[in-house]
């Protein structure tokens, strides 16, 4: 059993920033490659970004040079450090897991699903 609970969501002006946290249960969370997605009203869920248990890094283009991923394998967190946001970064923002060495953009090959959370850039 892996779960996965995001927080540090909330309403910022554009051009602010934002710090996401996923707090991970389970003591294999080293070997699971880690994701970030985001879902706004009406759309599909979009990736975002992804590392692996390496730290290998891939960022959609629509937030390279703004987003940065990381995680802590001693606390069992990813982060998604968010800069210069922007109005359309507005969405619910889900981390996912996987339990591969591989990065995906895709959502249907991530194994399990935070709960969200919502970040709501003001123009």
């Amino acid at each position: 059993q892996v779960q996965l609970v995001e927080s540090g969501g909330g309403l910022v002006q554009a051009g602010g920033s934002l710090r996401l946290s996923c707090a991970a249960s389970g003591r294999t969370f080293s070997n699971l490659a880690m994701g970030w997605f985001r879902q706004a009203p009406g759309k599909e869920r979009e990736f975002v970004a992804t590392i692996n248990w390496r730290r290998n890094t891939y960022y959609a283009d629509s937030v390279k040079g703004r987003f940065t991923i990381s995680r802590d394998n001693v606390g069992n967190t990813v982060y998604l450090q968010m800069n210069s946001l922007k109005p359309e970064d507005t969405a619910v923002y889900y981390c996912a897991a996987r339990s591969t060495t591989t990065v995906s953009t895709s959502p249907v090959m991530y194994d399990y699903w935070g709960q969200g959370t919502q970040v709501t850039i003001s123009s």
